[in-house]
């Protein structure tokens, strides 16, 4: 397998450049006879159709929603990162790029990392000219909040509906160029296959999630822009219909998958309440501005919050971390909460919570500052638990919130596969081992407004592929498989619902492929997935028809899809025989319990190759080469 990056030649701040001059271009003529597939229509898809649309391309844009504007980019809260040093804190392109290093604990590529910091700046221009309404200062300017792993401000927020307002700035672009005719949107429409001709990506097979209709889509080149898979934990922070079955038919069809086993658990979650609950509801991380963590000193301490008196608490992070303190990367307050609930000190039902105290903030600037910074989220939480965060503390505790894992691609962003573009979360390449807070949002809009527009133009001039028409023997035999895998899930006939199976699953990975991992148990993961998934197809109860909206269909090819990534996800956390970031290794841990990379070993990108359905999948690596950088163990203290 071929896992050549393609980085440029030259300095690390020089590359991008040096790329821009090197790449072959498509005249605005030519632009106008090549079609572009994009899948996905948040913040990455929307971004990427509307600016490949503005240069002329004929671009079809696909969503598996209704709207656009019904995207999981719209649930984003806290705000973006951007290098811009308006609070004149000591901030730069140089210091983005090196906590976003640091803090994905040394696993991601210098270019490609170097590249989004370098962007970010021109991300706020943008949004700024679509009117994104970004939180400002009493003069004006642009207001700026600090995240974990960072000792500056460099956050732009819109109160805490960041990802809402952006994706409504994406939106509008892409609905400016469906009214000028350049861009079809065509909602309702699941992508079920990939189309591969010649070795490279020529289309996809979609299914009309109204109709049933099962339809063939050709285009020059294919652009992934789907998102995570955090949702083959089950309960997670993502929407119910956050899926991976995208980036799983590509890997099945010949694109390499990288780094699978990478997941971020966010610390700042509302605790599951019980056995009945979907999904999970995240809260932002620009809590931990003015929060504060704490628990009681004893073990099992009965009393309520506003009956321990600050002798017996213990601000957990500001003491281990009093560099960075409540704001240390995620990975690591998510350990430090589940540390504290493991020793017997966690609070609420089951001991698995821990307080975020806003009551010093409050103090020193008053509820109203409190309630003005974080209102909707104040207001979301006591809809939720019924308690008021601004007289007692929230109780929060980790859950499954991003994947830095997905589809292996170049410093262009194109796949394993020529043609297959993969953006945003659906791709591996800037997080490494942990993303830092507010860093999602600035990698989907990079990759969207400022990289896919010039990468897709280089590959386009330069392999200058032919089209491929749907009635290509490819296309027929991709229709096949799509048709014969949704009725042999119509026909299963079994007796337990598909959510039972989903369920069982992510009890499975949390327990094993979770906050923490050990080799004895990732080997029992790899014994039960395959058996669950043997029962899934013998037993799984799908009920309707194929002609009709069936979200029972849906889910079950999505859960289906889940069952084999599952899989994979364990085979390489039990390769990786290390910890580095969001990836625990209990067997590799300092004395005071940080994690203990192994760079001699495993200083690489581990790649995996589909080798056929009854074969297991190749690991492959790709070496990473730090230039500007050294490894070093991270330390937040």
């Amino acid at each position: 397998m071929n896992l050549d990056a393609r980085i440029p030649p030259g300095p690390l701040e020089s590359k991008w450049e040096t790329y821009q001059q090197r790449m072959k271009l498509v005249s605005p003529a030519a632009r106008r006879k090549l079609d572009v597939l994009v899948v996905g229509s948040g913040l990455a898809g929307a971004s990427a159709a509307a600016s490949l649309a503005e240069l002329g391309y004929r671009v079809t844009c696909l969503s598996f929603h209704d709207s656009p504007r019904r995207a999981h980019s719209i649930a984003a809260q806290g705000g973006i990162n951007a290098a811009k040093n308006y609070p004149n804190d000591g901030d730069s392109v140089f210091r983005l790029f090196l906590d976003t290093i640091k803090g994905g604990d040394y696993r991601s590529r210098e270019a490609n990392v170097y590249r989004l910091a370098q962007l970010s700046s021109n991300i706020i221009d943008q949004c700024v000219a679509q009117g994104v309404p970004f939180a400002r200062e009493y003069g004006g300017s642009l207001a700026n909040r600090s995240f974990g792993g960072a000792q500056v401000s460099r956050t732009f927020y819109a109160r805490g509906q960041t990802g809402q307002q952006l994706l409504l700035g994406a939106y509008q672009a892409l609905q400016r160029q469906v009214g000028l005719g350049r861009l079809r949107m065509l909602t309702r429409h699941e992508m079920l296959d990939l189309v591969v001709v010649d070795g490279a990506a020529r289309g996809i097979i979609t299914r009309d999630l109204v109709t049933g209709a099962i339809a063939r889509h050709a285009a020059h080149a294919v652009v992934l822009a789907t998102g995570g898979y955090g949702n083959v934990f089950h309960l997670s922070t993502n929407a119910k219909s956050s899926n991976a079955t995208a980036i799983w038919r590509a890997w099945r069809r010949g694109a390499a998958f990288a780094n699978p086993c990478f997941t971020q658990i966010h610390p700042t979650c509302i605790p599951v309440s019980g056995a009945h609950q979907s999904k999970l509801t995240l809260m932002s991380e620009s809590l931990r501005n003015d929060g504060r963590v704490w628990v009681p000193r004893m073990k099992g301490d009965p009393r309520p919050p506003d009956q321990i008196p600050e002798a017996d608490r213990d601000y957990l992070l500001e003491r281990l971390y009093p560099s960075y303190g409540n704001l240390v990367p995620r990975d690591v307050a998510s350990r430090a909460a589940k540390v504290a609930c493991d020793q017997g000190r966690g609070v609420g039902p089951g001991g698995y919570g821990v307080y975020l105290d806003f009551a010093e903030a409050i103090e020193r600037l008053g509820a109203r500052v409190m309630t003005d910074r974080y209102g909707n989220l104040f207001e979301m939480y006591q809809r939720i638990t019924g308690a008021d965060p601004t007289r007692v503390p929230m109780r929060i505790y980790p859950a499954v919130h991003y994947t830095m894992g997905g589809l292996w691609v170049d410093y262009a962003l194109m796949s394993t596969i020529p043609g297959l573009f993969v953006l945003g979360e659906a791709n591996f390449s800037d997080h490494g081992a942990n993303r830092l807070g507010a860093s999602a949002l600035m990698q989907g809009l990079a990759d969207g407004y400022f990289i896919i527009p010039q990468t897709v133009g280089d590959y386009l001039g330069s392999a200058k592929p032919a089209g491929a028409g749907v009635e290509r023997a490819e296309f027929a035999a991709a229709e096949a498989d799509v048709r014969e895998r949704v009725a042999r899930l119509l026909r299963i006939g079994g007796r337990q619902t598909v959510e039972s199976f989903h369920r069982r699953l992510g009890q499975v990975m949390w327990d094993r492929c979770g906050m923490s991992r050990t080799a004895a148990g990732l080997r029992e993961a790899l014994q039960q997935i395959p058996a669950l998934r043997e029962e899934f197809w013998r037993d799984a109860r799908v009920l309707g028809g194929d002609g009709e909206i069936n979200q029972q269909l849906e889910r079950a090819g999505r859960v289906a899809d889940f069952l084999e990534l599952a899989e994979l996800m364990c085979r390489d956390a039990l390769a990786r025989d290390e910890s580095c970031g969001g990836h625990f290794r209990e067997e590799h841990q300092t004395a005071e319990g940080d994690a203990r990379r192994d760079d001699a070993r495993f200083s690489h990108v581990a790649v995996w190759e589909h080798a056929g359905p009854d074969a297991p999948p190749r690991r492959h690596v790709e070496p990473l080469v730090f230039q500007a950088v050294t490894p070093t163990r991270r330390s937040y203290t």
